[in-house]
């Protein structure tokens, strides 16, 4: 036996290639000219010119992403709701006094009348609102 008579028992499933040439010529797939054609090439992403922008977007066209809170008065609350009754967006949803039960509430007092007992949550509420509700007259607002 020699060297140069050894014969593989299992033949090569590919050809070996070898770097001459091939079938990416002149452009190299890269199409012509550009930032993108160039070796090296990076380009920024286009979400971060968003982010830069977001906090300076303010005045002219400037719509604000929060929702607003959908507003329902401590009148309302009174005509349908029984005294100590539970409030919360899924039961003025129920109630009809507000249109989605994800969004924001807040409950305003408009006229100022006798305090009332009512259980309030996750809902935000004015200011004048606590006070009639925290009353020693009145009930426990959460």
């Amino acid at each position: 036996m020699q060297l140069h008579k050894l014969q593989r028992a299992h033949s090569r499933k590919r050809k070996k290639t070898i770097g001459r040439g091939g079938k990416r010529g002149t452009t190299s797939g890269r199409g012509t000219k550009g930032q993108s054609a160039r070796a090296g090439h990076r380009i920024r992403p286009e979400i971060r010119d968003t982010i830069k922008r977001l906090p300076k977007r303010r005045g002219y066209r400037f719509t604000s992403r929060r929702r607003p809170a959908q507003v329902v008065s401590l009148a309302k609350l009174r005509q349908h709701f029984a005294e100590g009754g539970v409030v919360s967006p899924e039961t003025l949803m129920a109630k009809g006094l507000i249109r989605n039960a994800l969004w924001p509430v807040k409950i305003l007092a408009g006229e100022k009348g006798a305090a009332v007992k009512f259980t309030i949550k996750n809902c935000t509420m004015s200011t004048s609102v606590k006070a009639v509700l925290t009353s020693p007259s009145a009930g426990r607002a959460k």
